[in-house]
Parts: structure tokens; sequence; C-alpha cells
């Protein structure tokens, strides 16, 4: 039975004696894996190498900011929410970090299938950041250092793998240390080449508090190993004295009244649900759109070239491409004791006397003050179509990258990479095969896919719409989906693994028990003659067919037959969501093996695409050469593709296995005639 976690979290002054300021004070001067960052991405990828056993190293440049929540506080939302759920079905650290630190708990699109429900919180900060350090200072094999890392070691490659380079560890700034390592993972955030911008005033920086990171790094991707790498950038917006807002003015938004966990391990969260703070909901005037204007050549963030996100766009952004238009602004809690408010959709990088003249346009806000201003961040990525879909650098041995450093965007598309390429960079340390997510059951693998397909010409935000199989991958059953692999990966723990068996083995027996329910239209409306349904159907119905009826529960069920429903109580909101999708998700069954079918279809790294002897246009051979794509499956989603040139690709890669089976069976063949068959050499067979 699952339960709500109780750690005892050491307190955040405590921290910095749990782990090194110095490299000198470390143990041991090389590792299995180094991961640099301890953001979103870089805590899940710490802690996941560390799971599958690898002895990891997070070189972070300030402790205190491990588990920082840089921008909004707050976690999950429509396919967002997704990600928080499977990343915790493969034991991550996020989910259970949401539940302990949430303070308003609510799911969105809940007037839409439970498919693209969105599972949300409002977080307190401190809590989120002390829960996130204590499970890492806790965590077996993984040790942090206090540090800002100037460049990558570099070797040569080694020649039985594919790639021009290999990374062999990092150099410290400020000195000569160096620490060796099989997998270094970046998660660099927005601190790679990062500038801040408030007004006309620029400066080196990924977060405005903390220091710049090294030049170094940057030189290292883009001059030795030669990356393609490009310029996006964010913002935020100021924070706003709680006391100085008119909430009165405002529209209330309570959260749910009862909480729903994001771990698949609580059923209940910590912030009780009388104990939960509302959000509020106030809209932009004519006011905001001429302060904007009016502003625009003391704003040098706004001019520049460099692609913003377009789904979390700054109110400069809105107010220029859609003119005239009222925005929301939501006021959200940033703790429970905070004397904050953070106003989402106000992101902006003006001056701070105009930020403060804007925000006062707002009748809620027209005393408001500023306790720190909002700023811009431009900041150096990755094209990532220069990763597997292991995140490893194509041309680089043991180089994973992870967030933002990958074009993306959120905290919660972070987590899902870094524990991912955590994942990777662990079993690759470990001389262990690399491990993929398909598409097909993971939103974790729609990300990874479109990152490396397709590549990103804006910070990249998970919707739902990405996900051609969203009916079977829901928040409800992430547990089903990826706990057994992650745990065939060693990267989930034992007591997570048994409690997924015990879900998974309950939910059977009681679809199971519904199915054995069988009788006719007749007699189920004299069981329960208040739903709606026809009596002409001749056909007999199951339990689990009457379940996808809108009008009929679980609970209504197990009230007319307790005897072999009764046992199966607590998951019937899961029971009643199996049941509705059970017709689409069979339908989806065929399409969904022709797809895994191509993704197993393998496409030599090393293959010239230019003179390939099969029918290609050039500009098809150009597009492959480019993105150079792992597998078939990955190949057909690429832009610019035809289906004539996945069916010549079909036929190359079937040939090709061919000659090799064909191949292979030759050299038996020939060992048989030597007499050396493998299976009976050195061999005795019993009497």
């Amino acid at each position: 039975m699952s339960h709500m976690l109780t750690k005892k979290l050491p307190p955040v002054q405590s921290v910095s004696f749990l782990v090194s300021r110095r490299a000198s004070q470390l143990s041991r001067q090389r590792y299995d894996v180094i991961v640099v960052g301890g953001g979103h991405a870089g805590t899940e990828a710490a802690a996941a190498a560390a799971r599958i056993g690898a002895e990891t190293l997070l070189v972070t440049q300030k402790i205190q900011t491990i588990g920082a929540l840089s921008c909004n506080p707050s976690l999950g939302g429509i396919g967002k929410g997704h990600l928080v759920r499977e990343v915790d079905a493969l034991d991550g650290l996020c989910g259970r970090a949401g539940d302990w630190a949430g303070i308003h708990f609510s799911v969105l699109n809940r007037s839409k299938g439970p498919a693209v429900w969105g599972p949300r919180a409002q977080l307190d900060r401190q809590r989120y950041r002390e829960f996130i350090q204590a499970e890492l200072l806790s965590t077996p094999r993984l040790k942090v250092l206090e540090g800002s890392v100037e460049e990558l070691l570099v070797s040569d490659p080694n020649p039985a793998e594919p790639g021009r380079h290999r990374v062999a560890g990092i150099r410290l700034a400020n000195g000569s240390q160096l620490i060796s390592a099989s997998s270094v993972v970046l998660t660099t955030g927005t601190f790679l080449s990062g500038s801040l911008f408030v007004g006309q005033t620029l400066s080196p920086g990924g977060r405005m508090g903390d220091a710049p990171s090294s030049s170094g790094l940057t030189h290292t991707l883009r001059d030795r190993l030669g990356l393609r790498v490009g310029r996006l950038r964010t913002g935020t917006p100021p924070r706003l004295l709680k006391d100085s807002v008119d909430l009165s003015l405002t529209k209330l938004h309570p959260p749910d009244r009862q909480p729903t966990p994001f771990s698949f391990m609580n059923t209940h969260t910590r912030c009780k649900p009388a104990e939960q703070l509302p959000c509020y909901l106030t809209y932009t005037t004519p006011g905001v759109e001429r302060v904007v204007r009016e502003s625009l050549h003391l704003n040098c963030h706004i001019q520049q070239d460099a692609k913003g996100p377009r789904y979390c766009p700054s109110i400069e952004s809105r107010v220029l491409r859609f003119p005239g238009r009222s925005h929301q602004v939501w006021l959200e809690p940033e703790g429970l004791t905070s004397d904050l408010l953070y106003p989402q959709g106000l992101s902006m990088t003006m001056p701070p006397d105009v930020q403060l003249r804007l925000i006062r346009e707002i009748p809620p806000l027209h005393r408001a003050e500023i306790h720190t201003p909002g700023y811009g961040v431009q900041y150096d990525y990755v094209c990532p179509t220069q990763l597997s879909p292991a995140l490893q650098v194509k041309n680089t041995q043991g180089l994973f990258l992870a967030g933002q450093i990958n074009g993306t965007t959120g905290y919660e598309e972070a987590a899902a990479q870094g524990l991912w390429a955590g994942v990777n960079a662990a079993r690759r340390a470990l001389s262990q095969p690399p491990a993929a997510l398909s598409r097909t059951e993971s939103y974790i693998g729609v990300l990874v896919d479109d990152l490396v397909s397709r590549g990103v010409t804006e910070p990249y935000r998970m919707f739902t719409s990405r996900a051609e199989f969203r009916t079977s991958l829901r928040p409800d059953n992430a547990d089903l989906r990826l706990t057994m692999k992650g745990f065939e990966l060693g990267c989930v723990s034992a007591v997570r693994h048994h409690e997924a068996v015990r879900v998974r083995c309950s939910l059977q027996n009681a679809i199971a028990a519904l199915q054995a329910l069988t009788m006719s239209s007749t007699s189920w409306k004299k069981k329960l003659p208040g739903i709606s349904m026809s009596e002409n159907k001749n056909q007999a119905l199951s339990g689990m067919d009457l379940l996808q009826y809108k009008d009929v529960s679980f609970e209504m069920l197990a009230s007319v037959f307790p005897e072999s429903l009764a046992p199966y109580m607590e998951f019937s909101q899961r029971l009643k969501i199996e049941a509705v999708y059970k017709p689409h998700c069979d339908q989806n069954k065929s399409e969904i093996k022709k797809i895994q079918s191509e993704e197993n279809m393998s496409l030599p790294q090393d293959i010239d695409y230019f003179t390939l002897s099969v029918s290609l246009s050039q500009e098809v051979r150009e597009i492959l050469d480019r993105f150079r794509p792992t597998t078939l499956g990955a190949a057909t989603r690429l832009e610019g593709m035809t289906p004539a040139a996945i069916a010549n690709l079909f036929k190359y890669v079937v040939l090709t296995r061919r000659q090799e089976s064909m191949m292979s069976g030759k050299q038996a063949d020939n060992e048989e005639e030597r007499g050396e068959e493998p299976c009976k050499r050195n061999a005795s067979l019993p009497q």
C-alpha cells in the first residue's frame, strides 16, 4: 500500500557541511560519471546515475542553489505533468519533491478526457530546494562538489566506438585540478555563455545573483568538438510584495479540494487540503500596452534576434504580437510563509522604474511594490540533432547533454532529459549498452525523439498534442508503462518495484473480475436502474464494457457486486479510465507495432548518404546527412522526408540485414567445416 513520504530533512544551513567545497577534499579523483550543474536536469541525472550503480560526482557553482526554482514556483501542467509522472515512475526526484513542497494542487484540463489531464502544483520554493538537497545528500555513491568547470578533458576516441573525440573528465576553474570520468553529463541551463538583460544594462550570467559560467566550456563545445551552437532567450517577471497588492480586485482561484499527488508512492501530499493557498487572476489594461511601446527604445533584450519561448512569452512580446488585447496575469504564492507573489504572464526586461510603472497600470497592482525586478537571459544551446537517442553527443564518446543546453524550456523537460542522460551515462561507464525509450511508450520518448530527430528553432515545450498515442500515454498509467523497465535498467528501487508489481497485479485481477461479470443490457438495467443505456443491444455486456458509460462508476458496480469488486476500491478511478480508453488503445496497437518495428531498423551512423546506391533526391540526402537518424523510425519523422524516400530506405535496411545474415551463415558453415562449430568446441556430450 502506498503512503506519504515522511522524510526528515536536514536544515538548509547544514547542507554546506555535507558536501566538498574543494576538489582536494574529494576521496577520489576519478568517477564513473560527472554531472555539471545542479538544476532540475543535473539533480535528476546525478541521482539516476548513482541509482544505476555508478560512482557519481555532481559539480555545481553554489551549494545553496541546488534544486532552486529559478523562475515559476510551480511544477506540472498540461503535457508537463505527464513528464513529472514518468520521471517519478522511473524513481526520479521531482514528483516526490512536488508532493513535499506543494501548496496549491490542481488538475488542469478536467473538462477533457483523463488522457490529457495536467497534474500541477504551486510550490514552496524553500521546501522544494530542501527536499532535493536532502535526497541528493543521502544518495549512496553520489558526491557533491562546489566549484566551476573550466573545460572538458578531450582525448582520442576509442576506435571500437563511433565518434571523433572522447571526453575523459573535467578541469576545474581557478586551478589545474583535473577530475577524470568515463562519462560527463552537461546540464548548464542558461549559464552557457549566458547574458543578463535589464533595460539597456547587459552583464554576464545565467541567473541573477550567481556567477557566470566559464567561457572555456563554450570554447570546448564549439571549437574543440565542432558542435553547432545556437542562441536562445528567456525571461522572468518581477517578484511583488504580497501586502502591496489589492487581492480584492482579483478573481480567486482555489486549489482542488483533494490534492492529487504526483508520485505513485504517495497517497497524500505534505500540505493538508485545508492548508493550501489560492491563486489569483487579473488582466492587463491598455495602459500596460502603452508603457511597453513607450519604453521599447530602453529594452535591448526584446530587440535581439535570439528566439524566446513562444508559449511563455514576455509581456513585451505578447503586446507586440497581439496588440489591443487583454492578457491574463496569474498572481501565485511563492511559499506558505513567503511575503512574495509571482506574477505569471508579466515576464519583462525593461528598466526597473519602467517595470514599476507597467505593473501599476493593472488595477489590483496599482500600489504594488517590486521586491526583485524582472530580467531577461540569453544563452547558448547545442543543436540537439547532434545527439543520439541516449542523449550522447554523436561525435564525442562519453559526453551527454540534458536540459536547456538542448534547446528546451521548463523544469519538467529538463528533469526528464536529466534522468535519461544520467541513466545512459552510467550504463556507458559500467560497459552496458545504451537504453532507449520509444515515443510509443512514453512522453520522455516523445521529447527525446523530437529533439534528436527534428531539432529546435525555439525553446521546446512539451504538449500532449506532440504524442501520437496520448490515449495510451496517460498520467495515471506511467507506472505500468515504465517502472518495470526502470527496474530492469537498475534505476528503480526494489521498494518501488514491489509497489508497481502489486498495483499491476491488482489491476489485472480487477479487470478480470469486471470482464467475468457478463449479462444482457436488460439484466444490467435491472441491477442499475439509474443508468442510461439502450435495452435493444443483443450482445452481452461485461462490467468493463459498462464502465465505458459516462454515468457508470466503479463504485456503483462494487455496490452491486461487493464480493468480487470491493477489494479493488483503491483503484476505482484508474479502472474507470482503463475502461474508457480500452477501445482506443486496442485500435492503436497495430500502429504502435508498426512504429516499433521501424524503430528496430537501425541505420549505420557511418553511412555516406551522398554515395548510397539508393534512389534518393539530393534534398533528402542532405537531410539524412545533416540529422543522421539512428533508426528508420527516426528518419520518417524528419521534415522533408518523402514516402518514396522512406520506402527506398526500408528496402535498403532489409537488403543489408539479409546480406549480413547470409555472411554470418557462411562464416558459421566455414567454422563447421574446420570442426570449429562454436557450440560444440571443447564440449563433451552426455552418453
